[in-house]
């Protein structure tokens, strides 16, 4: 087995033989040496990457490049999808307590399980009585540090008044802006926004 020349103390380049090449996700597009692709599409640089580098930095370096602007069209959110155990409960607490009307118009009769679709401004929330994979128990207190979804309202003291009455247990946004976080009967995470 042919031996390696020995590195001098001062070289900053690697002989050929122990040169780390970029990650098999990440290819040099021929002849250009700015075009970069990964698993998570193309990329520009205005450099090579330095191979020196690990392979972690090299990645995140090519991610953090901006890339062209992507337009397929996307004019909103639609619906946000919401699992439920007991549609009933859930209906209860949306319409209920929170006010929501349910849209009618939507079918609930052909899908494979029991639904209600309920507006929210020109958008809309599906719930869906499901099994629910994720954990009950053990979330964020504070369900600003879990996955959630964010209505927009007018006036974040109403809310605070609404559930106060109901006992519902909520906590207000760490950042001091005008914002409610609760949860729903499956614990699923609300935020509650003020906008002018």
């Amino acid at each position: 087995m042919a031996s390696l020349p020995p590195l001098a103390p001062s070289s900053t380049v690697a002989p050929p033989q122990l040169r780390r090449q970029p990650p098999s996700y990440l290819s040099v597009k021929p002849n250009s040496g700015e075009t970069f692709l990964s698993r998570h599409g193309r990329f520009t640089r205005t450099t090579r990457p330095n191979l020196s580098t690990s392979e972690s930095n090299v990645a995140a370096a090519v991610a953090a490049t901006p890339s062209p602007k992507i337009d397929y069209g996307v004019v909103g959110v639609h619906h946000v999808g919401i699992l439920c155990e007991n549609l009933e409960r859930s209906i209860e607490f949306y319409q209920g307590m929170l006010g929501l009307e349910i849209n009618e118009a939507r079918p609930h009769d052909k899908l494979p399980y029991r639904g209600a679709w309920l507006w929210v401004g020109a958008e809309m929330i599906h719930l869906m009585e499901l099994p629910n994979p994720d954990p009950l128990t053990g979330r964020p207190q504070h369900g600003g540090r879990d996955r959630h979804a964010c209505l927009a309202i007018r006036d974040v003291s109403k809310l605070k008044q609404i559930l106060d009455q109901a006992g519902h247990p909520y906590t207000l946004s760490r950042s001091g802006r005008p914002a409610i976080f609760t949860r729903d009967p499956d614990a699923n995470a609300l935020e509650f926004t003020q906008v002018d």
